[in-house]
């Protein structure tokens, strides 16, 4: 972990928790370079969120690079060849379309020696292929990818449901202004969540793991709970009642299918 260069690919919920982290680590280290990757745009904005983000980094020591992912491949080979490693926090909000896969390549034809793909969250493999999410798909593709090759050694790192979109009114499971809780399956059925905060510092940990952790899947967690568990929790905290509704895993089953074949 000597005389290295680490290049942390956006900045968002996830990525200022491993940003914060992997900075707090490098200063036990000799000559360790930390670098995050941001649009121009987001670097010199003046939306107040954006603008704390990148006067935090600054104070953790943390250089700037503006950068564009959308940008072609060549164009990313050529700012990732910079670095011994490459750490991407880019999230879902990038969508299908192949862009993991086009970091991925990148990455691997930077020559990079190791990679931290954005595959936190859910164990793919254990989905499988063919559900309606194309971006699990690609994100199978991905592994498949690293898996081939042995010159960019890799890290996977899987923490399943990030812990905040349990309490997001769009992920139709607990809205507290409305006082309802949805399950999936039943109220025995589990979920395993991790908070943004704990991946950061877990993906530092293992970052900086001796000797290094390569070519490997690691499965973290914060809490496995049931739905039934997290309905009395906030009726508990709260002190109110909260309607509860379930969905039959089949109807969504079959919702998901029908949405997928009209798309």
């Amino acid at each position: 972990m000597e005389n290295t260069s680490i290049l942390i690919l956006g900045a968002g919920e996830l990525g200022m928790p491993v940003i914060r982290s992997i900075a707090k680590k490098a200063k036990n280290h000799n000559n360790v370079k930390v670098t995050v990757l941001l649009r121009e745009a987001t670097i010199n904005s003046e939306d107040p969120a954006k603008k704390s983000n990148v006067t935090e980094i600054k104070e953790l020591g943390v250089e700037l690079l503006a950068g564009d992912l959308s940008a072609p491949s060549s164009e990313l080979i050529a700012i990732f060849k910079n670095y011994d490693s490459v750490v991407s926090c880019t999230g879902y909000g990038t969508g299908a379309g192949g862009f993991q896969l086009k970091l991925a390549n990148a990455v691997l034809d930077a020559g990079v020696k190791r990679y931290f793909p954005w595959q936190f969250g859910v164990d793919f493999e254990v989905i499988g292929r063919g559900s309606a999410q194309d971006l699990f798909d690609e994100q199978l593709d991905v592994r498949e990818l690293l898996r081939s090759q042995n010159a960019t050694k890799w890290v996977i790192i899987s923490t399943g449901m990030f812990t905040s979109y349990l309490f997001e009114p769009f992920f139709g499971i607990l809205d507290l202004e409305k006082k309802t809780i949805n399950a999936i399956g039943g109220w025995d059925t589990a979920v395993t969540l991790t908070t943004p905060d704990d991946i950061g510092r877990l993906t530092a940990e293992i970052f900086f793991t001796e000797p290094e952790i390569e070519n490997e899947v690691v499965y973290i967690a914060g809490d496995t709970i049931t739905y039934g568990d997290l309905a009395d929790i906030a009726e508990s905290l709260s002190g109110q009642k909260y309607e509860r509704t379930l969905s039959d895993i089949r109807e969504i089953t079959a919702d998901l299918k029908s949405d997928y074949q009209f798309r």
